[in-house]
């Protein structure tokens, strides 16, 4: 269904190409000619955000390519490296990161608008089998994406999944062994999951040339799922959808931003920035946000192969859809109980997302048995049932006419939507009470403090992250290495705010091993700015032998490693008011959480020591502060209260050395992207005042 194509090139060379590859033509009729229904909105421009985001992807990932390397030893600190010291490489990493949620996002809203309205009946079928096809090769190019930078979750997400194929009668096993290129998931997977992984991406691009094309056959649905019938009922795509999908992008741009520049690991889990350990299981796996309903669906079934069957069958059901709702009348605008049954359906999705995230207990299992029943009732029950007993209101005549007059009662009251959101919240409100009861049994929320560092215009104190190193440097680094953080990072834009010379000198306090000399002989040397601060000691064996048994962390990224629970719905508020302090806060609880006796009751094990912010309470290190034990040069008070709270702050510039850059970008990004977003909606108005 492409456009009435008038394109002449007038330049001789122009001219030439086209006599032999008409491709001016072509374009310009499948994306300036091609008659637009005249009635689309907003809801539409998620088609050119989703082929943006696919754009973003592709050409972050073959950057971040160039850096990374794909070995079990190395891919953590190669991905650490690029934010680091890769020019930009923050930026790259949390563009990527960040991205791959707001691809979701954006695919999960153009999927509940074809639902809604109907896209996928005739003529439309392939054109929604082929949007399907798109989804699943997104869901595994992302799982991967998710295994590449080989923190606890990755390593264990991976594990975990890999390990349903396990449960495929007679070739499971199979399946297991080739995915993981061996006998658990170590280095021939990590290389399989990034020859994927970078492979993916351009075949989704092919699959999206397709959906495309079937787009331009079979013409685009509208909110009233009537046909274009006369050239009144449509308008060319360019300029009205251009500057339409034009001015979408760029407001979908500010929300993408608000992530990258002010809180970009929101989205993402605190113990991947802890490196794999196959020897240590997390708490709790849980796979990134995006396939939390599906993974509900998952843990819902007691038996393990049911479960799959089911996690996969909640996907390609989709694909049956147009089979599925045989009613004539495309949109849910001019279906009341297809209306109401739809809005169900997206509180049954949240809420499965919600059960996917909280452990497989109690209510939880429960609740996630119901909503999978839900979930399938509606494309297996109700859709059926609604197509042949439900009365739609009359369509408009013509697009034209759906334009000019107002359709869709909305004084018909929504009892089933308000009722099942009312339960819906309800069921997320007792879940989460639960859950805040969970968290207090493994240890206390710690209190929120002020920092200097937070809000979207928050910089480091200095003075603060100079007395920090200092307490880092006098107490910590005895048992905890910062081996990410460079000798030369103390005198970088938005650190400590030592000159090079003091950073020099600063190195030069440490002893350093290198070689081997000319003779084959390791030696120390004093530091050096390019230097990393040294471990103390030579690897974890020497490490635990010297700490009754116990680790001690490295102290690089511990800031965005740990984390805890705020709980429905702070979390949601979380995201407005940017918060992103559960690191210090908790450096800060656990140094002053010490306490000389356990309560009554608490079996303490021998060698620990009671810390009510620890979890589990339990903890082999020591009370590490005490007062008097550092003396600042500035004066400021030599107290438990005051190393807890300047060391805190230090650890956090340690893990995000380039948070101030990122807030200073992120806020001329902002300007230029509200400037653009107005410049391209008063555009849009002017270019369509004569469609309407």
């Amino acid at each position: 269904m492409s456009g009435p194509s008038n394109y002449n090139p007038q330049n001789p060379v122009l001219k030439w190409v086209e006599r032999r590859l008409p491709i001016g033509g072509l374009i310009h009729s499948s994306f300036v000619a091609y008659p637009t229904p005249r009635n689309l909105n907003y809801w539409w421009t998620f088609g050119a955000i989703l082929s943006m985001m696919l754009g973003v992807q592709i050409i972050t990932g073959i950057i971040l390519a160039m850096h990374y390397t794909p070995h079990v030893d190395l891919a953590f600190k190669s991905v650490e490296l690029i934010v680091r010291d890769v020019n930009y490489g923050w930026l790259l990493r949390y563009l990527h990161s960040n991205g791959a949620s707001m691809f979701f996002i954006a695919v999960y809203i153009h999927m509940f608008r074809g639902l809604y309205y109907g896209s996928y009946k005739e003529p439309r079928e392939v054109l929604w089998i082929l949007g399907v096809i798109i989804y699943l090769l997104m869901m595994a190019t992302g799982f991967m994406g998710y295994v590449l930078p080989w923190g606890q979750m990755s390593f264990w997400g991976a594990t975990v999944i890999t390990n349903l194929f396990g449960a495929i009668p007679y070739v499971g096993d199979s399946i297991v062994t080739l995915l993981w290129g061996g006998y658990s998931v170590g280095n021939p997977t990590l290389n399989r999951f990034f020859s994927l992984h970078y492979l993916l991406p351009f075949v989704i691009a092919g699959v999206v040339v397709l959906h495309v094309w079937a787009l331009h056959v079979s013409g685009q649905n509208n909110p009233a799922g009537v046909e274009p019938k006369t050239e009144k009922d449509t308008v060319p795509f360019t300029p009205y959808a251009t500057v339409k999908d034009a001015f979408g992008m760029s407001c979908f741009l500010l929300f993408f931003a608000w992530f990258i520049f002010y809180i970009p690991n929101y989205l993402g889990d605190p113990d991947n920035y802890i490196p794999a350990n196959p020897a240590v299981t997390p708490a709790h796996i849980v796979p990134e946000w995006y396939y939390l309903p599906f993974y509900a669906i998952l843990r819902s079934i007691p038996n393990k192969l049911a479960g799959v069957i089911a996690m996969f069958a909640a996907i390609i059901v989709l694909a049956f859809l147009p089979w599925l709702d045989s009613a004539r009348t495309r949109s849910s605008k001019y279906r009341p109980l297809a209306k109401q049954f739809f809005w169900i359906f997206v509180v049954v999705c949240i809420g499965l997302g919600y059960l996917g995230a909280q452990p497989p207990e109690g209510i939880y299992v429960i609740a996630g048995r119901v909503l999978t029943v839900a979930y399938f009732a509606y494309f297996l029950i109700v859709l059926p049932i609604l197509s042949r007993i439900e009365t739609a209101r009359p369509l408009p005549n013509s697009i034209a006419e759906d334009v000019l007059r107002k359709t869709g009662s909305t004084k018909t009251p929504m009892v089933s939507t308000m009722i099942a959101l009312a339960v819906g919240g309800a069921l997320m409100l007792g879940a989460a009470g639960k859950a805040s009861a969970a968290d207090d049994s493994h240890g206390l929320t710690p209190p929120s403090l002020k920092w200097s560092f937070a809000g979207p215009l928050g910089k480091f104190d200095q003075g603060q992250l100079q007395r920090g190193l200092k307490v880092y440097k006098e107490v910590c680094s005895s048992c905890h290495g910062l081996s990410y953080v460079a000798f030369r990072n103390l005198s970088d834009p938005g650190g400590p705010g030592y000159s090079p010379a003091q950073a020099a000198a600063f190195a030069s306090d440490y002893k350093v091993k290198d070689g081997p000399n000319d003779a084959g002989d390791m030696f120390e040397r004093p530091g050096r700015p390019a230097d990393y601060f040294p471990s103390p000691f030579p690897n974890e064996q020497a490490a635990r032998a010297a700490n009754g048994g116990a680790y001690p962390p490295d102290l690089s990224l511990i800031a965005k490693a740990r984390g805890y629970e705020r709980g429905f719905p702070q979390f949601v508020f979380d995201a407005f008011i940017q918060f992103q302090e559960k690191g210090p806060n908790y450096i800060d609880a656990l140094m002053q959480g010490y306490e000389e006796k356990a309560p009554a009751g608490f079996a303490l094990p021998e060698g620990s020591y009671y810390n009510k912010y620890f979890p589990g309470h339990s903890i082999k290190m020591p009370k590490p502060l005490n007062d008097g034990q550092v003396t600042f040069d500035d004066g400021s008070p030599a107290t438990v209260q005051q190393y807890a709270k300047d060391v805190s702050a230090f650890l956090m510039w340690a893990a995000e050395p380039h948070l101030e850059a990122r807030k200073r970008t992120g806020l001329q990004v902002f300007i230029f992207l509200i400037v653009l977003s107005g410049l391209l909606y008063f555009t849009k108005k002017k270019v369509w005042a004569d469609a309407h």
